[in-house]
């Protein structure tokens, strides 16, 4: 089997996502999956890092992260997104006995989210590859090129959904389309889009532009400022989101159908809705982000 079907290596340290986190795996082993409609393609067998191997699994490439500094800004912003929800432990629930298995706070939460996790519907949503590489670029011309999405953006993220219902109730297609279901996909979406979008959406380098734009617009919801790249970005995270909420598995197989639908309108309208010239920060910005 060519080294080239696969993304990582065997024995790679990588970032794997479980749950909404994401944590210090190795790639023990690789295969090709051909059988399973929900596992198609290369898969790779991991191990958590500190974590019994009982919790070794295979996973595909969509939950594993290259070990980057980039990828590790990720996993801190979304373990601060997530433990700010954690209710405090009192002083007394966090002292562990000499005699214990000796295990910090930190590895009993572990274990408890992936004893929640561990029996949760699971969401699937493909990107085009189109997408993929409108991804990429992103990435590219922010963290390497040094460049900015100009802001506000038009259209803006609730714009493109608006936009996405309408086209939607008017298209005639052989599925109906619950009107009531498509308005609260669409308001869940905003939502999560504005409250992930500071702590998980960003790169380091476009932080300061998200204080200056809250800071000028604090009566705003970022929904109505930022647009189609940093939803996709949001695309990326939803599986893992939405498999930390409390959704039985028909209610997921739903709202699956209506983000798929919705992600095919986004390729469908690619040219439109994503910026084709991103903007060169000014000096002052960089020497401001690099703490010049």
């Amino acid at each position: 089997m060519s080294d080239s079907t696969f993304t990582y290596d065997q024995d790679e340290k990588v970032l794997c996502f479980h749950g909404p986190l994401i944590y210090e795996a190795k790639i023990l082993d690789r295969t090709i999956q051909h059988d399973d409609p929900t596992m198609k393609g290369p898969l790779y067998y991991v191990h958590y890092k500190g974590w019994n191997k009982k919790w070794d699994e295979w996973v595909d490439d969509t939950r594993i992260l290259s070990w980057n500094e980039e990828n590790l800004a990720l996993q801190q912003r979304t373990e601060e997104f997530y433990t700010k929800k954690k209710p405090t432990m009192t002083k007394k629930s966090t002292i562990i006995s000499d005699t214990s298995r000796k295990r910090s706070r930190e590895e009993l939460e572990k274990e408890k989210d992936k004893m929640e996790y561990i029996n949760k519907p699971e969401i699937r949503l493909d990107l085009p590859e189109a997408l993929k590489c409108q991804l990429v670029d992103d990435w590219e011309n922010i963290t390497k090129n040094q460049q900015l999405v100009p802001l506000p953006r038009e259209p803006t993220v609730t714009q493109i959904l608006a936009q996405y219902k309408q086209y939607r109730m008017e298209k005639k297609s052989g599925k109906e389309w619950n009107a009531e279901l498509m308005d609260e996909v669409i308001e869940g979406l905003c939502m999560y889009f504005n409250k992930a979008l500071g702590t998980m959406l960003l790169y380091q380098f476009e932080r300061q532009q998200y204080s200056d734009i809250r800071r000028k617009n604090s009566s705003k919801d970022m929904a109505d400022i930022y647009g189609a790249e940093h939803l996709l970005r949001l695309y990326v995270q939803l599986p893992n989101l939405i498999a930390h909420t409390s959704m039985d598995e028909s209610t997921v197989v739903v709202l699956a159908e209506y983000l798929a639908d919705i992600l095919k309108y986004i390729q469908k309208m690619q040219k439109q809705f994503f910026v084709t010239e991103y903007q060169n920060a000014s000096p002052s910005y960089v020497s401001l982000v690099n703490g010049n």
